[in-house]
């Protein structure tokens, strides 16, 4: 388990095991793979980030992954793996997000990209990520370098 404190001092704790905050999270995030490059998404307020958001009603966590990537990327998933799972003790209340590890098969033209201005593919995260203003305050916290550390320990990426 890691502690450590978000981009708005939230203390944040994430873990790599098995749903250590909540079966039934209500947020989740997905660091997406496609054809050999990082598939972001730009939100139209926040910057550049990995696709996410809301469990909505009647949806598992890995249906919202799923859909989530669709909306904000046209992205198609070709494997979903669940990784891990953060709690971060906010101002408005606690939120729990599942964290997954998506490769993606295709990417689609959609008509809307809801909240996003659809997709962005980088061939690598830049190491100043926390000093540069494209990307998302999502981006910028321990989440993303531990994640990325536990995806090639699991020789996933």
């Amino acid at each position: 388990m890691f502690t450590f404190y978000d981009f708005y001092n939230n203390e944040v704790k994430l873990s790599f095991s098995d749903h250590p905050f909540s079966t039934s999270p209500k947020h989740v995030w997905v660091i997406s793979r496609y054809k050999e490059k990082w598939l972001l998404t730009e939100h139209k307020d926040r910057g550049l980030e990995f696709p996410g958001g809301k469990v909505e009603e009647g949806e598992t966590p890995e249906e919202a992954a799923k859909r989530e990537v669709m909306e904000e990327t046209g992205g198609v998933v070709e494997d979903l793996t669940y990784i891990g799972q953060y709690y971060v003790d906010g101002k408005g209340g606690c939120i729990i997000k599942n964290i997954y590890f998506a490769h993606i098969e295709d990417l689609t033209s959609q008509p809307n990209y809801y909240e996003t201005k659809g997709p962005v593919c980088l061939s690598e995260l830049p190491s100043s990520i926390q000093r540069d203003s494209s990307f998302s305050f999502m981006m910028k916290d321990a989440v993303l370098p531990h994640s990325l550390k536990y995806l090639k320990k699991a020789q996933l990426l």
